[in-house]
Parts: C-alpha cells; structure tokens; sequence
C-alpha cells in the first residue's frame, strides 16, 4: 500500500515493507524507514535494493507486504533515463500546456480554461528558462525539440522538470551518472539548495559530501548516521574498531574457557584413578567408598556441566561479536595478464572526424598506455568509442585496431536480457566449460544459483558485474580495453577492486570518465579532451 498526501512537512514513512520479483527473489523483506525533511543519501552494495527502494516510494512498483506513507508531492529521477527526441522542450519540462494558455491569454483569448490552466504560474516561463541557464542547458530554448541530447544533458533536462514542478519529496537514483564536471558541479549545488525531503542514491563522493545523513541499507535493514559521507565513515571506522575489539576479547574468552573445560575433565579423570586405586587397595569400607564416588561424580559433573556452558555462552558472544564485523562482498577481477609490448601498436587513428562534426585527426596508442578521455557532455566521446571499436563507421578518415579489444559501453547493452549470466558469457566463450564460467563468474559474485539469473532481473551494479564479466571472459582476451563511464553503476567498495584490478592490467586502456579521483588512481599516461577536437589537456586544468 502506498499513499500520498500534501503537506508543509514533507517526509517518507515505510512499515514493514517487502518486495520479491516474480520468479520469487526476495530484495527487501519487513523493512522499517522513516524520512524528514532534508538530505538524505542512500548508500549500500550493489544489489542491496537502494533502487527498489526509490521505485516503491515513487510508485513505480507496487510492494508485496508493508506500506508506504509518503507526505508531500514526489519527483523521481530514475536511474536509465530515455527521454523521446521528438518531445518539445517545454514538454519535457511539464509546462507546455500552460505556455500555450498563457500565449493565447497574450493573444487576446480570455477564455475561463486558459487561466484554469494557468492557475498561479504566470511566471513558469521566466522561472523555466532562468532554471535551464542555471543547469547550463539554456542553449536548448522552450520551444525545441529535444532532439539528440547526451545522457547527461537528459538527466539535467529531466531534473529541470522536477525542480520546476517544485515537489515536497525528491528522489534521485545515481544523478551524476554520464555527466561532465561543470555538470556536476550544477547538480551539486541544485541538490544544496534543495528545500523539502531529498533522497539521492550515488557513490559520488563530492555529492554526498553534501548531504545532511547516510541511510546505509545493509542486510535488509537501514542504518541512518547523521552527517555527510566522511563523517558515517568515520563512525563506521570507529564502530568496526570496537567491534574488532570485542571479536578479540571474545576469542580469548572462548580459550579460556576451552581451557577450564580441558583442566575440568583432567581433575574428573585424576579423581576416578584415585578412586580405583582407593577400592583395588580396600583401605575403607565399600559403602563409605561407594558415597564419596556418587559425591565425587555428582559434583564433576556439575563443574563440567558449568564449563561446558561457560564455554557455549563464550562461543555465543564470539558469533555476535564477529556478526558486528563487516565483510562486504567485493568483485574479484583477474584481468587477462596480456602483457603489450612498449613499442607495439595498439591503435591507429588517420585524419579522423566523426559523425557529428568533431574532429579527432590523427593519433597512434603504442604499449600499454593509458588514456583518460574527458570533455563537455554532447561532445562526441561516446560517439568517438563506438567508431574505435567498430560499431558506427567515421566520417572520414581511418581507424585502424591492432590487437584485440573489448568494449564497456555506457548503457551497459552489451548482454542478451532474455538469456542467464553464465549463458551470456558462454555465447562470448564458446571454447570454455561450463565449470569454469561458474568459477570465474564466483569472482563477480554471481556464485551458484546467482549465475542463473537472468539479465533483465538484475539491478544496475549487477548488470555492470554481469557485462564487465562477459567480455573480461571473452576469446581472445583483450590486449586494449575501452571503458565508457565505468563507475557509474558501481558501489564504493566495487570502484575500489575495480581500480585496483585495472591497476595491475598490463594491456592498453581507454576510459572515458568524469569521476576523477577514479582516473587518477588508474595511472593515466596521457589526457586528452575532445571539445570540437581531440587534444592533450593537463589534469589540473579539468
């Protein structure tokens, strides 16, 4: 059950809710939040339900058990946004009817359902373009088609949307996904400014710098810790420390007590030798004998009854303090150990220009060089990785690719949705055995029943485990990796493996990102940036 109503105090109140998709999956099962007004952001693995979560206060889906209340209008921005290139931007933005009005009240028409349409909104023009300036989308104009914008450009159009539409309750799943840094930027400070109840799932550190608390979604539960991003992990660094601490004080007690028990049966064992030794020898009478061995008995088996419990209840505590430990679940990428050669080509590209008008020239990849690819949204970098790899031809010119490549793309539409895991990837790897795609798939965490997934239930982390597995899996291995936005979909801790797989990869690597702490850490060797044309740009200046 769901339910919306107005209100001044705009909040988010889940009961015991649950969820399971069709084929029986459970994701959230009972689960306890409340929301108030502020910013909250919504961290936790992938796979955890934090999109689910989003879906069911929006409304999208439907839950299986529980409630939600939700106080306030809601403004959901999803995670994989596709908006219609033959929409009207005023359209998208929600306001087009009203313009209309409003032009025809100009033009002379009073009539009564043009200012029914109008209602309070006199100014929606001026507030809508002032707010696309603001996202840095006023190029677009209200009356536009939308036409081909980039996926970064339509996640800021459909934000201009929500924020026109002023909600209580605004829901963002992974917002800075596909876009540039001025971007971002832009989105940053439309997040600070925000007045009512925001909720922001995202691994963007700089985003969640600014929010008011952490709700961190952990084994069906929610944990909230006031402040941004830095101050949960220090307290979560400080809780683990002393959870640390009590797994080892339990560990020693648990010893102890083994000892005790081991000294408790070694006494029992010397005192039933004594007594045989005392009955064989016959130095008292056998009813006296026979009192003091039921007595002796009696009271041995008391104490190592007591022991036995002392050393159950050591164990207990040890169980629940180890359960207090965090052991998150990170992918494990062996990536192919394919060395390149220094001098060997890689890549060759001869008086290029891509479709679209920018214009990239001439540029020779050798060895296992590392290239970041950076530029504005809507400047052909995307465009620029799918005319290397083969999938759309240049404008003019030649490409030409020396080893072999594997392809990341941005929509992650690489894998068949109607197919499992480990299906998609024997279609890759048709020489490779059953037995071996389930170990290798083991490392994305997708073990056992979980490698029979099929795609299209996945969540957006999952479906990157699942593509990135896939083509990693692939024959022949790859000797050049392109990468389109890989962190978009990732936790923190699956950034972190990741980087530190590529880290150790000894191919060529091409990565277009915005996430620059992610670049930094990858050891770039040469930055470029394409704004109307390709070139080398210093990394400071981004």
């Amino acid at each position: 059950m769901r339910e919306n109503t107005i209100s001044t105090n705009p909040s988010i109140n889940c009961v015991g809710l649950s969820f399971a998709w069709p084929d029986g999956t459970s994701v959230l099962a009972g689960l306890d939040w409340a929301v108030g007004p502020g910013r909250t952001g919504l961290i936790g693995v992938n796979g955890c339900g934090k999109s689910t979560l989003l879906k069911l206060v929006a409304g999208e889906l439907a839950p299986g058990g529980g409630s939600v209340h939700v106080s306030g209008e809601v403004g959901y921005l999803p995670q994989d946004l596709v908006l219609d290139t033959r929409a009207r931007v005023d359209d998208v933005l929600g306001i087009g009817g009203v313009r209309a009005a409003l032009h025809a009240i100009e033009a002379g028409d009073g009539s009564p359902e043009h200012f029914e349409v109008v209602g309070d909104d006199w100014d929606v023009e001026e507030r809508a373009v002032g707010l696309l300036d603001q996202l840095g989308l006023g190029r677009l104009g209200l009356d536009r088609t939308v036409g081909e914008v980039s996926g970064g450009e339509s996640v800021l159009l459909r934000l201009a949307a929500l924020l026109l539409a002023r909600p209580g309750v605004l829901l963002l799943d992974e917002p800075t996904n596909n876009l540039d840094r001025d971007a971002r930027k832009r989105l940053h400070e439309a997040v600070s400014a925000y007045p009512g109840a925001l909720v922001v799932v995202s691994h963007d550190r700089e985003l969640l710098a600014r929010v008011d608390r952490i709700a961190d979604l952990r084994d069906g539960e929610i944990r909230t810790y006031g402040g941004n991003l830095d101050d949960y992990e220090a307290a979560v660094a400080a809780e683990q420390e002393a959870a640390e601490r009590m797994v080892r004080a339990a560990e020693a007690d648990v010893r102890r007590q083994q000892r005790e028990l081991i000294e408790a049966r070694t006494k029992l064992a010397r005192r039933e030798r004594h007594g045989r030794k005392a009955a064989a020898e016959k130095r008292e009478p056998k009813i006296v004998m026979n009192g003091r061995k039921r007595a002796a008995q009696e009271s041995a088996g008391k104490h190592r009854i007591m022991h036995e419990q002392r050393l159950e209840e050591a164990k207990e505590k040890l169980a629940e303090a180890a359960g207090n430990v965090r052991e998150d679940d990170e992918i494990r990428v062996d990536l192919p150990r394919t060395e390149v050669p220094a001098r060997k080509r890689v890549l060759t590209l001869t008086d290029v220009e891509l479709r679209f008008g920018a214009r990239v020239g001439d540029l020779q990849v050798h060895g296992p060089e590392r290239l970041a690819l950076t530029g504005r949204n809507g400047a052909g970098k995307t465009t620029l990785l799918r005319t290397l790899v083969g999938r759309i031809p240049p404008e003019s010119g030649r490409v030409e690719v020396h080893v072999p490549v594997r392809y990341l793309p941005q929509r992650l539409d690489v894998l068949d949705d109607s197919l499992s895991i480990v299906d998609n990837v024997a279609r890759l790897a048709p020489q490779a055995d059953n037995n071996h795609i389930r170990a290798q798939l083991a490392r994305f965490l997708f073990a056992g029943a979980r490698a029979d997934q099929v795609v299209r239930t996945l969540s957006g982390g999952e479906r990157f485990r699942a593509t990135l597995a896939a083509l990693l899996l692939a024959e022949p291995a790859p000797q050049l990796l392109v990468l389109d936005e890989p962190t978009n979909n990732l936790d923190m801790a699956s950034v972190r493996q990741l980087t530190a797989a590529l880290e150790s990869y000894r191919g060529a690597l091409l990565v277009v990102s915005h996430d620059l702490p992610f670049l930094q850490d990858l050891g770039i060797t040469r930055w470029l940036q394409l704004d109307g044309e390709l070139e080398p740009v210093d990394p400071d200046e981004l």
